[in-house]
């Protein structure tokens, strides 16, 4: 690569496919890069982890208020949209199975600058929403000590130090939401152990999971009444959320749960024969979302009328003890709960520290993101910044500002992966290895998928916007000033 280059070559220059596609058909541990350690089910779990648990335990509350019962459409068009990106994201995993997901897609196909752009859009998606779903959890853990030992964590111990009031940001001095820092804590501890070891815990915490929600469906289906889906769609105007206003805006609520699809492609590098179990995997992941997610959404609006869903703590644990009228179902609910959501703050906190790995060793950001131990092949000093960042922000934000800005970078994740494709096409002309690719041609599913995440984008709050728009210039600032520099792509072939 020439050094010489000018402004727009250096923006648009791209990494060769051949050294973003590092495979190896087993297993491997050279010198200081990751192992491929990682089979088809435990992948299949980190997807169906960081995805089942957010979307259902936490953010019904958020979303049935907006659409009534007709959320049961959000989650389809969200479910929709993600089934046209994860058929993108299945063709160019498969090509390029490598650490950094979405970002090592752009790098490969649409040049360095969007691929950098992209990586923050990754950046903010995952460490808000570790912090968001750590935040959940301190509500089922506290559901779970009352229900279980009469005991109550202190509420200045559970509550944030800044909150979204009615009228607008306050601040509450000495409040402090102790449980989400301890829980990344955990995380942190875990993910320093190994990559293996987090994977097959969490492919545990999976199954446990699963298992907690389908009691839950059968038991709230007891209590089932037709009559709390009448009228369907949300009909108060007062917030502009009647009809499918309502639903749209929903939908980009729930989207963000979504992201597990993007988790799996960023375990590309450390998967045995990715170019077959990274596309089977997000697929199915996919597949187990989606039918968990509609079940649950149904169950529970047929067990509680819409109106009583704003507001409410530990929502689906509250369900079941009003539909059975005891507390044994909903300290077993809160307990999965309390281990779904570790599942979930396990898989974020994994997929932000190796996007962080892939855009070190690029050069774009400092070195000290790739160092890996050689004992646990875990990046140490990248987990440790990580965490305490994320734990920094579940201690002390209150989740209302968080659910929106996750879902802004997701959708922008899913748009760049999807323009990735024809590029992709066009570059191989004719000539790439066989393999999956997306049917009906490189334009039709990309577009629709496109299209769709524009459509629940639109529906996010003038406030998301402005802070992504704050978010990108730093971003932007942060490449020109750095990256653009020492990228490795500056030194000569």
């Amino acid at each position: 690569m020439p050094v010489n280059q000018t402004l727009v070559q250096k923006l648009i220059r791209t990494k060769p496919v051949d050294t973003t596609v590092e495979y190896v058909a087993e297993p491997t541990a050279s010198g200081n890069g990751l192992h491929r350690s990682i089979g088809l089910f435990p992948l299949t779990m980190i997807g169906v982890g960081a995805t089942i648990g957010t979307g259902i335990f936490f953010t019904m509350v958020e979303a049935v208020p907006k659409a009534g019962p007709s959320v049961v459409l959000s989650f389809l068009i969200a479910a929709i949209t993600a089934g046209l990106t994860a058929l993108c994201y299945a063709e160019l995993s498969f090509r390029i199975p490598a650490s950094g997901s979405s970002y090592s897609f752009a790098y490969a196909t649409v040049g360095e600058f969007l691929a950098f752009i992209m990586a923050a859009c990754l950046l903010l998606e995952y460490g808000l929403a570790a912090s968001a779903t750590a935040i959940g959890w301190s509500a089922y853990l506290n559901n779970f000590l009352g229900n279980a030992f009469g005991v109550h964590i202190p509420e200045m111990l559970r509550s944030p130090m800044i909150v979204s009031g009615l009228k607008g940001v306050e601040f509450h001095p000495g409040h402090i939401n102790l449980p989400p820092i301890l829980l990344v804590c955990l995380c942190c501890f875990l993910l320093l152990r190994g990559t293996k070891e987090s994977a097959t815990t969490n492919a545990i915490m999976v199954m446990i999971k699963l298992a907690i929600l389908i009691f839950f469906i059968v038991i709230a289906f007891s209590g089932f009444d037709a009559n709390n889906f009448v009228p369907f769609f949300n009909t108060d105007n007062s917030k502009g959320f009647a009809g499918m206003s309502g639903v749209t805006a929903a939908a980009g609520t729930v989207f963000f749960s979504f992201i597990g699809l993007d988790t799996v492609a960023t375990a590309g590098e450390e998967v045995r024969n990715p170019k077959r179990n990274v596309p089977i995997g997000i697929l199915a992941a996919l597949v187990i979302v989606t039918v968990f997610y509609l079940l649950v959404a149904v169950a529970a609006l047929g067990a509680q009328p819409a109106a009583k869903f704003e507001g409410q703590e530990a929502g689906l644990a509250v369900i079941l003890q009003n539909v059975t009228g005891k507390t044994w179902p909903a300290l077993i609910l809160s307990a999965g709960a309390v281990i779904s959501v570790f599942s979930v703050t396990l898989v974020t906190i994994y997929g932000q520290t190796r996007i962080l790995y892939a855009i070190s060793r690029d050069g774009l950001i400092s070195k000290s993101f790739q160092t890996v131990n050689p004992r646990t092949a875990a990046p140490v000093s990248n987990t440790l910044i990580v965490c305490m960042v994320v734990g920094l922000v579940a201690g002390f934000v209150d989740a209302t500002f968080l659910w929106d800005m996750v879902s802004m970078g997701t959708l922008t994740a899913f748009i760049v992966v999807s323009l990735a494709v024809p590029v992709m096409r066009k570059k191989e002309n004719g000539k790439g290895i066989k393999g999956f690719r997306v049917p009906f041609g490189p334009y039709v599913v990309p577009g629709l998928s496109i299209f769709a995440c524009l459509y629940i984008m639109r529906d996010l709050s003038g406030t998301t916007f402005r802070i992504f728009f704050i978010w990108m210039t730093a971003a932007i600032l942060t490449y020109f000033l750095y990256g653009m520099r020492n990228s490795r792509l500056n030194k000569p072939a």
